[in-house]
């Protein structure tokens, strides 16, 4: 797809959100290496009003807030004021000895506070109510004492509460009062001008209300003040400013020699934040009704979620759910592409499109994992090693592997692979249709095309040494299919991208023997394919001897299928599976 079609597919995802009727507006935002490329509104600021959302347009965004909060308290660890493993009675007097319930749990620290994992219940909505308390009754909410449902260090539960005590850490560690902080150290500098802690701060004509859906109609969510709890959920906040706040969250990412830019926050502490330091239980999650469901696993970050998806690999996001609005921002660092939504209605499921959107950018972008910088070393190996397929070399051999590759497998034996690979397909060179994957600096996969027909995967992982060698090295040799494998492949990409789709598989592409058991999973497994990832285009094999299998990527809207076919001595079809492929985790040249 073109960035255009991509595009579309994130106008189309919160359409369809806003055509259900339950969210008076929405104002939603992608950004590309900092640039917010694509804004839209939809819908309207206040009911009744004729005021459409857009770019500039400020809503509260709810416990996105606490991605600040944690930024602020990593700051002040940078500057050697605060410190993470310190019990959090150090900084906040009213909590000096504040541990678990039971007699062996240890003191509670700004580490557990930050990681959601201080034993706190999960208090939405009672702490949402809470935002706007007084600062004299949050000093007698603190002095009650609390419930714990586990163990501090042990478990991950989301706390409200917990975020708010660290609002007064950095009150008490900074001598600023919280909306201050924050305001003088990190929004000033980035020239986020429009985000506030203070509906009163927003011009008027700019300023989303919020609402609630109660009995088919709007009603109007009054904003809280400025509070104790701002911490947790107080920011006001436009696409517009998000753009910079997640593009300085992506753009920490890869770990860099360049000077460190503006931000206020090192790369080092922007890129701790958006790594696991609490895992969560992993999860089933849909990007859309239409997709097949994805198994999500991460934790918590310092006020960040951050999860591995099986097709994108490391995405970080934050949602915001509040008396009066939803909230929800989203990127993938490897590829600094982020998508921001904003709407105005209690608890708006902003994250739902959002997720759709960002899968459709990165696939459309070809970004999926991002980029990883090989070493010289890697990129000079696998010079060599297509030297050693031209020619073996004893000596460059020598030189280029490790000493175990010769114990893993003799060179003598590698020498007569390498020279079969040379006689099946002639002289090799690089394709340049297919990037190079590295899942490390250390690492390379790449395919040759040999002149005689066919590819070559070469793969090799470098030594630990200063001075790197090849401890790694595979090469697999893929025949050209025959033209019987190739036209059930064609015939395969050509179901899937019927309309009105299939319902079952046609007789010729049922494989011999399918029971009704198998056959009915297989036609689902079709339905669910054709529903997410069509259209599909074929792609080179990347498996298969040419004569009874082969194994072709299709590449489609949400990433890409793995089609296997075998086929009998006779052509007869024994066997067809089609499956979601995860893609390579980075992706260069």
């Amino acid at each position: 797809m073109s960035r255009d079609e991509g595009l579309r597919a994130v106008d189309e995802a919160f359409e369809r959100l806003f055509a259900d009727g339950t969210i008076p507006g929405m104002a939603y935002g992608v950004v590309i290496a900092g640039d917010l490329v694509h804004a839209r509104g939809l819908g309207t600021l206040h009911q009744g009003e004729d005021r459409v959302p857009d770019a500039d347009s400020v809503f509260r965004i709810a416990s996105m807030t606490k991605s600040f909060t944690a930024s602020a308290v990593l700051l002040l660890r940078e500057e050697g004021v605060l410190l993470l493993d310190e019990p959090v009675g150090t900084y906040v007097p009213e909590l000096i000895g504040f541990r678990g319930a039971t007699a062996d749990s240890p003191l509670i620290t700004v580490r557990h506070l930050l990681t959601m994992s201080s034993g706190l219940p999960t208090d939405d909505p009672w702490g949402d109510r809470l935002q706007g308390l007084p600062l004299d009754a949050f000093a007698e909410l603190l002095g009650g004492g609390f419930s714990f449902a586990w163990p501090p260090g042990t478990t991950f539960e989301y706390s409200n509460l917990g975020y708010g005590i660290l609002g007064r850490v950095l009150t008490n560690v900074s001598g600023q009062e919280y909306r201050d902080l924050i305001r003088d150290r990190l929004l000033t500098p980035l020239g986020m001008g429009s985000t506030v802690y203070e509906a009163d701060q927003v011009p008027g004509a700019r300023l989303a209300r919020g609402h609630v859906h109660r009995d088919g109609a709007f009603v109007d969510e009054p904003f809280d003040p400025y509070g104790a709890l701002a911490s947790m959920g107080g920011v006001f906040s436009s696409v517009r400013d998000l753009t910079t706040w997640v593009h300085g969250f992506a753009e920490a990412f890869p770990a860099r020699d360049d000077p460190e830019g503006t931000h206020p926050l090192s790369r080092a502490s922007r890129r701790e934040m958006q790594q696991v330091q609490r895992a969560f239980d992993p999860e089933l999650g849909w990007t859309s009704a239409a997709a097949p469901p994805s198994l999500l696993a991460g934790g918590y970050g310092f006020g960040l979620f951050v999860s591995q998806d099986l097709t994108l690999g490391h995405v970080v996001d934050h949602s915001g759910g509040y008396p009066g609005f939803g909230s929800h921002m989203r990127w993938h660092p490897a590829s600094g592409i982020g998508v921001i939504a904003l709407g105005n209605r209690t608890y708006a499921p902003m994250s739902r499109p959002a997720a759709e959107a960002l899968k459709a950018l990165v696939v459309t972008e070809g970004a999926v994992g991002g980029t990883v910088v090989g070493w010289d070393a890697t990129e000079a190996a696998r010079a060599d090693v297509e030297r050693l397929l031209a020619g073996w070399d004893g000596d460059l051999a020598a030189r280029l592997f490790a000493f175990n590759v010769d114990l893993d497998e003799p060179l003598a034996r590698r020498r007569t692979s390498f020279e079969e690979i040379r006689e099946r397909h002639g002289a090799l060179t690089r394709d340049p249709d297919e990037s190079a994957t590295r899942d490390s600096p250390a690492h390379v996969a790449w395919w040759l095309t040999g002149e005689r027909g066919g590819r070559v995967r070469v793969e090799i992982l470098m030594t630990g040494e200063r001075a790197p060698r090849v401890q790694s090295v595979e090469v697999r040799s893929v025949a050209e299919p025959s033209e019987a494998l190739q036209t059930l492949v064609e015939r395969v990409v050509e179901v899937l991208n019927r309309q009105p789709p299939e319902s079952s598989w046609p007789p010729d592409l049922v494989p011999a023997g399918q029971t009704d058991a198998d056959r009915d999973l297989d036609d689902r497994s079709l339905r669910v394919a054709a529903a997410a990832f069509a259209p599909v285009r074929r792609m080179r094999p990347s498996h298969g001897d040419g004569n009874t299998t082969v194994t072709v990527p299709l590449s489609g809207t949400q990433g890409r299928l793995e089609l296997k076919i075998a086929v009998d001595d006779t052509g007869a079809l024994t066997a067809r599976t089609l499956r979601p492929e995860r893609l390579p985790a980075g992706r260069g040249s």
